[in-house]
């Protein structure tokens, strides 16, 4: 039974990835990007890495597992990873994704982001966390669901659509500079984004944890 808790939980694990496997990871992203040639048409698209990166992160996933079930009890696995490439004047604007089928399965329970390499002015990444009745919907998990029954859900808020905006509502912005080789799992139903990129670069990957 998954629990409202777990999609506004947030959990990091220090040290995902050992150094040798970020230098591994590293290599093989840049030869892939070489050969490729793969530049994101807006800041919040992804690529799908190669299998020996998916390899790489999928084996510090199942070290980490035990370490974020303390937050995401309900967690199983993880869908595939993919990368992001930000650079300055990037920003991923506040968002939610939220739950859209609650009778779904696996469900989507949270987020998890490794930085691969992290921006030398800018590029933070950020939670907003709020009171506000605006971004909760009228939809709660029903009976035989994967969800407590009568669990509230939020809307689905985009940079550019939703029923409510963003912008207009008071929030508490939480910013997250973890130490290197660290990956931040946070709740499906938190709003989050990344700060503008000011100078160097932004390399993250991120997958969904699943239940």
């Amino acid at each position: 039974m998954i629990h409202m808790t777990e999609t506004l939980a947030v959990q990091t694990v220090e040290g995902f990835l050992t150094d040798e496997e970020t230098t591994r990871l590293t290599k093989i992203l840049g030869e892939h990007l070489a050969t490729t040639g793969w530049v994101p048409a807006r800041p919040s698209e992804g690529m799908t890495p190669p299998e020996p990166a998916q390899s790489i992160l999928d084996g510090a996933m199942q070290r980490a597992l035990p370490a974020l079930r303390r937050a995401f009890p309900s967690a199983t696995g993880i869908d595939p990873w993919l990368y992001h490439d930000l650079k300055p004047g990037d920003r991923i604007r506040p968002h939610v994704h939220g739950v859209s089928d609650p009778q779904a399965r696996p469900q989507r329970i949270a987020r998890v982001a490794f930085d691969l390499q992290d921006a030398e002015s800018g590029g933070e990444f950020y939670l907003d966390t709020c009171s506000s009745d605006a971004v909760w919907s009228d939809i709660t998990a029903p009976t035989g669901s994967d969800y407590s029954p009568g669990t509230p859900f939020v809307h689905e808020i985009t940079a550019r659509t939703g029923p409510v905006s963003l912008n207009d509502i008071a929030r508490t912005r939480w910013t997250c500079s973890p130490p290197p080789g660290t990956t931040v799992a946070y709740g499906i139903q938190l709003v989050h984004g990344v700060l503008p990129v000011v100078r160097g670069r932004v390399r993250k990957l991120i997958t969904n944890l699943i239940a």
